[in-house]
């Protein structure tokens, strides 16, 4: 089971949703814990280590470093526009 770190930056973006939205991007972020390479994830171009996986409307960035056996969630924003992806860009660069 690896590590998981960012915690703070989820329970930050899941204050004010609703319930039913939070718990189920809460339990894809814990799922991540387990596997933190599910079927339905994808490498982010460019940044080597980083993935997404979707929640519902929800995209949840993280990175995942195998020799650490290390989560760590970055961004987590709506996937319905590319909002999230330039988030990420100005705090990787």
């Amino acid at each position: 089971m690896a590590k998981l770190d960012g915690l703070g930056t989820v329970l930050e973006f899941l204050r004010g949703l609703p319930p039913k939205i939070s718990n189920q991007i809460a339990k894809k972020v814990l799922a991540l814990n387990i596997d933190p390479l599910p079927t339905d994830y994808k490498a982010l171009k460019g940044y080597p280590g980083f993935y997404r996986v979707d929640s519902g409307e929800y995209r949840i960035i993280y990175r995942f470093v195998p020799e650490d056996d290390l989560v760590e969630v970055i961004l987590i924003g709506k996937r319905n526009d590319d909002e999230v992806y330039k988030q990420f860009d100005r705090l990787m660069n």
